[in-house]
């Protein structure tokens, strides 16, 4: 049986980790807004919402791994930015950021929504973590609840 849209994304009664990478803290405290918007519009209690401080966003995909095995949470929303500078670095952060995200999805089950920025300039940056539908702090909340849901009913369909 198919679930309701609505239900597909209702954070009522999940429990979820906001790793919020220092680094840029400007940008990242704007996806931070977003992504706890997002989760309130879906029902989530203020109880049920824990930030995380992490120093930046190649230390996301560690303490990802960590909140996931914890058994405290059903999703991880890992936030952070990452802008090109003037040398290659940017590259590197960005790839290790979200290769390691996927895997601790991969490994733990547990769903890690990706909200790293990688952008080449800081402009882009606060465009897409500014107020309104284009923030993508908001987006990966929702897509973390919703890849909640997504494992939820694969479980009962099938197991």
């Amino acid at each position: 049986m198919k679930q309701a849209p609505r239900e597909r994304s209702s954070a009522r009664g999940l429990r979820v980790a906001l790793l919020r990478a220092a680094f840029n803290a400007g940008v990242v405290d704007g996806l931070l807004s977003g992504a706890r918007a997002a989760l309130a519009e879906m029902g989530a209690g203020d109880g049920d919402v824990e930030v995380v401080d992490v120093p930046g966003a190649f230390e996301l995909p560690l303490a990802a791994k960590a909140a996931a095995l914890s058994g405290r949470f059903d999703a991880v929303i890992a936030l952070g930015a990452v802008i090109r500078g003037g040398t290659d670095h940017y590259e590197h952060i960005a790839r290790e950021a979200a290769s390691g995200l996927a895997a601790v999805a991969r490994e733990t089950g547990v769903p890690v929504a990706f909200g790293v920025l990688t952008c080449a300039t800081e402009a882009q940056a606060l465009e897409r973590s500014g107020p309104g539908e284009d923030n993508k702090g908001a987006e990966a909340a929702r897509a973390g609840v919703g890849m909640v849901h997504v494992l939820r009913s694969l479980k009962k369909s099938h197991g």
